[in-house]
């Protein structure tokens, strides 16, 4: 039978995958994708945007942040009575929407009109360079706040998987 901790159990499991899978993406971006695209600013934007004429992170992300956005919502719902589950289950949530979607947004999205769509047509090569700076120091953030939604995230199906097995003691035997 499918009680409501086993159905909180694996909407956590995928949660946690889903933001395990976005932590890679955000470090694998961080350390192969961006050492490329930053090179040269601003030449080194034309050759990023040849490369990614296909598909690029902004294929990626959106989709994949959504599904956590609403994994995640469905795992805190449904360990809402579990109090030891659901404050980290709820701090991780809240993070990926404020720090990562949020910051995103209104942080990210500007900076890339900037140097991506607009770029030398539209701005000087410092603006350019400067734009470029304060993506990247942004982006430590961002990397630092997607660790820790991933490890908030860990800690509450951690939690929830403990909670699963206790109860399955308890249940009588079939």
């Amino acid at each position: 039978m499918i009680t409501r901790e086993k159905l909180a159990f694996a909407f956590g499991m995928m949660y946690l995958w889903i933001v395990m899978i976005l932590l890679g993406a955000i470090v694998f971006e961080t350390f192969i994708v961006y050492p490329n695209i930053f090179h040269t600013v601003p030449e080194s934007f034309q050759t990023s945007m040849d490369f990614m004429a296909v598909a690029g992170p902004s294929d990626f992300f959106p989709p994949v942040g959504m599904l956590a956005v609403v994994t995640g919502i469905g795992a805190v719902s449904l360990s809402w009575r579990e109090k030891s589950v659901r404050y980290w289950l709820l701090a991780s949530v809240l993070l990926l929407i404020i720090a990562l979607f949020i910051l995103s947004v209104f942080f990210f999205w500007p900076r890339n009109t900037i140097m991506f769509e607009e770029g030398v047509a539209e701005h000087s090569v410092a603006v350019l360079k400067q734009t470029a700076w304060e993506f990247q120091m942004g982006h430590w953030i961002r990397l630092g706040t997607s660790i820790a939604t991933s490890a908030l995230a860990f800690i509450g199906v951690l939690k929830l998987y403990k909670r699963v097995i206790v109860s399955r003691r308890m249940e009588p035997p079939a």
